[in-house]
Order: C-alpha cells, then sequence, then structure tokens
C-alpha cells in the first residue's frame, strides 16, 4: 500500500509555498479573521458565491423563516465561511506546537467524552459520523481538545483513522492534508482517502481503531446510497458507506459536531447513537445521524455550511 501521511509532499513549489505559509499562519487568531472578513465580503458581494444555492437550502430547510430572516442567515453564511477559512489557516500553524493548541482554550470537548472514551476502551473501536456544522477543518486536533478538557486518553493519534475525499488538485490536497493534521505528529499515517478506506480496514482488522468519517455530503458518484424521509424538511439521498462497515465490523456508533459558541470559541459534542451497528442498519443508522445533526443545525443555523450543495 502506497505511504499515505499527508506530509510527504512532493515537489519545490510545495515546499516553497509551506515555508511561506508557515509564519502567517502562527500570526494571531485576530489577524486571519481580518482577511476571513475580506474573503467573505468578496464572497457575498463581489462573487455572489453560490448565493441562491445558500439561499433555495435556507429557505426550504426553514419555511417558517421570513425572508428578512432568511436574508440575513444567508448573510451569516458568508460570515461563517470566513471564519471558517481564518480558522483553518491559523489551525496550520500549530504543526509542531500541539500544546500551544490544547492550552489556548480554543476548543473543548464538552459532551459526550467520558462516555466515548469508555466505549473504546471496553470495545474494539468506534465509528465517528462528522458533518460541516461548526468548523470541520480544526477537528484534527481532536486529541488535543480531549486533554483541554481535563481527560486522561487511553488512546492515541495512532488508533484514530481520519477519511476523507481527495481534491481534484494535488497541490491543495497535499497542503489542505497537513493543514488538517496540524495537531498530530509529522509521521501520522491515518489519513486515508476514501477510496482506499477498504483496503486500510482490512490491513488493520485485528487493531482497534477511531474511523472518523465526514457524511452530510451528496452520495458521491458509485457510493452507496438510501434515502432518507426528511432531513431539514427535504427528502434526502444520503451514503452508507460509513455506517455499513459500522455494521460489518459490529462498532459502537458516535455523532460528532464542532460546534461555534462565539468567535474564537468551539466546544466539542459527542453523541452515541448505537451501541452496537449490527443490531440495526445502515439507512437506520443514516437516520438516527440526521436527525442529531438536524437539532444542532436547528440550534445554530448559521453555524452549517449551506453553500455545499446537499440536495442537488
Amino acid at each position: 500500500m502506497k505511504n499515505l501521511s499527508v506530509f510527504d509532499m512532493a515537489g519545490t513549489g510545495q515546499k516553497i509555498f509551506r515555508t511561506i505559509m508557515t509564519p502567517i499562519q502562527r500570526l494571531p487568531l485576530g489577524f486571519h479573521y481580518f482577511w476571513g472578513s475580506v474573503f467573505a465580503w468578496v464572497a457575498e458581494h463581489l462573487l455572489q458565491y453560490r448565493k441562491n444555492d445558500i439561499t433555495v437550502n435556507l429557505s426550504r430547510s426553514f419555511p417558517e423563516k421570513k425572508y428578512q430572516e432568511i436574508k440575513t442567515l444567508v448573510h451569516e453564511s458568508y460570515v461563517h465561511i470566513g471564519e471558517i477559512f481564518a480558522e483553518a489557516m491559523w489551525f496550520g500553524g500549530f504543526r509542531g506546537r500541539a500544546e500551544k493548541l490544547r492550552s489556548n482554550g480554543f476548543c473543548r470537548v464538552t459532551e459526550g467524552a467520558d462516555d466515548f472514551i469508555d466505549t473504546f476502551e471496553n470495545g474494539h473501536g468506534v465509528m465517528v459520523l462528522t458533518s460541516h456544522f461548526g468548523n470541520w477543518e480544526i477537528a484534527g486536533g481532536l486529541l488535543e481538545y480531549f486533554r483541554a478538557s481535563g481527560k486522561d486518553l487511553n488512546f492515541t493519534e495512532d488508533d484514530v483513522c481520519i477519511v476523507y475525499k481527495k481534491l481534484n488538485s494535488h497541490f491543495w490536497d497535499e497542503f489542505l492534508g497537513a493543514n488538517r493534521c496540524a495537531a498530530v505528529s509529522e509521521n501520522y499515517k491515518g489519513y486515508i482517502d476514501n477510496q482506499h478506506i477498504m483496503r486500510y480496514i482490512v490491513e488493520h482488522k485485528n487493531d482497534k481503531k477511531i474511523y472518523i468519517f465526514p457524511t452530510d455530503q451528496h452520495p458521491y458518484l458509485g457510493a452507496s446510497r438510501e434515502v432518507i424521509p426528511s432531513f431539514m424538511h427535504q427528502e434526502t439521498k444520503v451514503m452508507t458507506g460509513a455506517t455499513a462497515l459500522a455494521c460489518k465490523l459490529k462498532l459502537p456508533v458516535f455523532v460528532m459536531a464542532v460546534d461555534r459558541v462565539e468567535r474564537g470559541k468551539y466546544e466539542i459534542h459527542l453523541r452515541k447513537l448505537i451501541e452496537d451497528a449490527s443490531t440495526s442498519t445502515p439507512k437506520d443508522i443514516m437516520a438516527m445521524y440526521y436527525g442529531e445533526l438536524e437539532k444542532f443545525i436547528n440550534s445554530n443555523p448559521q453555524n452549517y455550511l449551506w453553500s455545499h450543495r446537499r440536495w442537488k
């Protein structure tokens, strides 16, 4: 199997870009928020980036809201995109300095930490389903967020597998991959392209693993899929690859939400959906997951990525 370390960046251009970016990324978060707000303004007012998609998604998801409320949420969605951009760039500056990420109070696990740790300790692995709620780009610091919450962990980064969809641009795929894994060691091998995940699972079938899957996208071409009757008031096609694996491996399944409580402050929520996925079906578990995701979105609607084409 190919060495999948996201830090094995090939090419002079990539190395030069990373060298230039590192000192910029280590500047204070306020600096990045300034440029994030510029980015958001350009996206909203000059480019009108996916404005129709955002407006339609919000209008259909909140049919009870009036025009002015939807208009306000559209604007807040662009602000949210700018903050994701700012925080993701800043997060990349913690490469080799994970203890600083832990100590600055940026993010903590506030719900479900003890249950998650106990479940991992007493089982043979865990499946975690994530979404585009909050800032998924900073989820690579999960172990540090547990530690920031005062938890003693019974797992290490070697036990964690983060699944992602490879970008078409090799340059940006390499850079963003390394950026997302800034809080782990340079030899981290658990950042796995979804096309290689089955091979990875087979090779680690005897290892206790935490599998983290982003699962709220519209199903990829060729991906296993089902239809659930209602998510945000809409019939929704869902991918069931992650839950099918959980059923096959008889894993407990958690939903994880990285929730922004205020600018520069996040809380991670971990909620167990089922103790043993094999006692249910992939579709039913996905319906549970989307039910929890809907609760998170309704509590903080501007915190979701409304620009992605979830219902295309």
